[in-house]
């Protein structure tokens, strides 16, 4: 049995450590719980490893956040994972900061990663954990807010953020999603 777990952010120097980039943080936290590096491959940096006698094939896309279903579809495929052992972390700004959710499926609601991912795999029923990054921001500068770093407060709480929800994909790959929901969210 094989996982795609995939963090979503953008790459290079300027967006690192912003609210857009919180999935990047994430699988870089996962991947270092399970002692594995990430390589430069097709569209994305990958690490691969096993974990709970499985195999985990991590990605960070190298497409940007608007096209990151390139890179998902193409791992997919390429590894043969089927849909329903992909997990997802996302930014969300329709949850307060800090707040983490475990989705089986769902909507995109406006988050371009998400909708590009489900447009090009066609369906939205793969996991996503939400990592709710606040909407602290004045109409019209959502992209300024999202692309902006973590304020001092928010860097102090972060690592537990990012901890529990490498804890969170953990026990999806150990048990079950639908515990891990029971269990996280």
């Amino acid at each position: 049995m094989k996982y795609l777990i995939v963090g979503l952010g953008n790459v290079g120097k300027e967006y690192e450590f912003t609210r857009h980039n919180i999935g990047f943080e994430v699988v870089n936290d996962f991947a270092a719980m399970l002692k594995v590096e990430f390589v430069l491959e097709r569209h994305a940096f990958v690490a691969k490893t096993k974990y709970a006698a499985k195999v985990v094939v991590i990605i960070k896309p190298t497409t940007f956040m608007n096209l990151s279903g390139k890179a998902v579809r193409y791992w997919m495929e390429k590894e043969n994972i089927p849909i329903s052992n992909i997990i997802v972390v996302v930014d969300d700004l329709a949850l307060p900061f800090g707040k983490i959710r475990l989705r089986k499926k769902g909507s995109a609601g406006s988050h371009n990663g998400l909708i590009d991912i489900i447009q090009l795999l066609g369906r939205n029923d793969f996991a996503r954990i939400r990592c709710g990054i606040g909407s602290d921001f004045a109409r019209g500068f959502q992209a300024d807010f999202v692309l902006s770093k973590w304020d001092r407060n928010e860097e102090k709480m972060l690592p537990e953020i990012i901890t529990t929800t490498s804890e969170m994909i953990k026990s999806c790959i150990k048990s079950d999603i639908d515990s891990t929901m029971a269990k996280f969210n």
